[in-house]
């Protein structure tokens, strides 16, 4: 009676301890979107505060609407399409781009003298005419 009475009990903590544990992890949850959702609310605090900056707006303007103080020029880059080019586009890192050893002109031309002087060796002689076939007509 006592061993049944351990089991009951037992298997009654268990689901206990389950429903515990689950709503532990739910609440874990629930605290790490809280403070996902408070780091956005600071990121746009920050934001309204920016906007409260002459400058900033300034800024913007120029950015976004392509503004421009009394007295300035503005100059619109275009495509060979004559389409505005967009303002977006920006400078590659130098580390990215091919790097290619320059070689003297000179060594290009003596190449050039070499290949001259020795021709490659041409194998079968072309086909008259191209019909599918590999034999050369007459």
């Amino acid at each position: 009676m006592l061993v049944l009475v351990l089991a009951v009990l037992m298997v009654s903590y268990a689901s206990s301890l389950r429903a515990y544990l689950e709503q532990r992890a739910h609440l874990e949850d629930l605290s790490a979107k809280i403070s996902e959702r408070q780091a956005s609310i600071d990121n746009l605090e920050q934001e309204k505060e920016r906007w409260n900056d002459p400058a900033y707006v300034e800024q913007q303007a120029r950015l976004r609407f392509g503004y421009v103080a009394p007295g300035e020029t503005s100059y619109v880059v275009l495509d060979e399409n004559g389409e505005r080019l967009q303002s977006e586009s920006a400078l590659r890192d130098p580390e990215t781009v091919i790097k290619q050893t320059p070689t003297a002109w000179w060594s290009t031309a003596w190449d050039s003298v070499e290949l001259a002087g020795n021709p490659p060796k041409v194998g079968k002689p072309p086909a008259a005419e191209i019909d599918g076939s590999t034999e050369p007509q007459e």
